[in-house]
């Protein structure tokens, strides 16, 4: 792996239909309702959203995606970074969500693939859990939707 390339990926077995879950992941709208930290989106088309989250001290953060694929069942957001604040940190942030059959329900895998800016090497453990605790937090939300 490069350095400063951390993927992570999680993986979950949802007792709902592909389709069920599908109808979730596509529609950005949904993500306040699943997606960890995320109060509102805004700007949805059918190539891009923004979503808008609230940090632990009450500000207000926007990220802005462009969507490279939306077909079932995989679904990829590209983080636009030019001019926000984690433009000082990352050069390239994807998250990929696919989902499969299987015993009792959907699996449903998300991963996400983050480049860090300049050559920090002692970063990629911090991101690398943080990442692991969204991505987690981000299941168990589709779970406790999708039926």
């Amino acid at each position: 792996m490069p350095v400063g390339v951390t993927t992570v990926e999680r993986a979950r077995v949802i007792g709902a239909s592909s389709d069920a879950v599908w109808a979730i992941i596509a529609d950005p709208h949904h993500q306040p309702r699943w997606w960890p930290g995320v109060e509102r989106v805004e700007g949805v088309g059918p190539d891009r959203f923004t979503q808008v989250l609230r940090t632990r001290r009450g500000r207000v953060v926007r990220v802005d995606y462009a969507v490279a694929g939306a077909e079932a069942p995989l679904a990829v957001w590209q983080q636009e970074l030019a001019g926000s604040p984690f433009a000082r940190v990352l050069s390239a942030s994807e998250i990929r969500i696919a989902l499969r059959a299987a015993d009792g329900g959907t699996r449903v895998t998300i991963t996400q693939a983050q480049r860090l800016r300049g050559s920090n090497r002692t970063g990629g453990w911090m991101l690398r859990r943080a990442t692991r605790r969204r991505l987690d937090e981000a299941l168990s939300g589709l779970a406790a939707i999708a039926v």
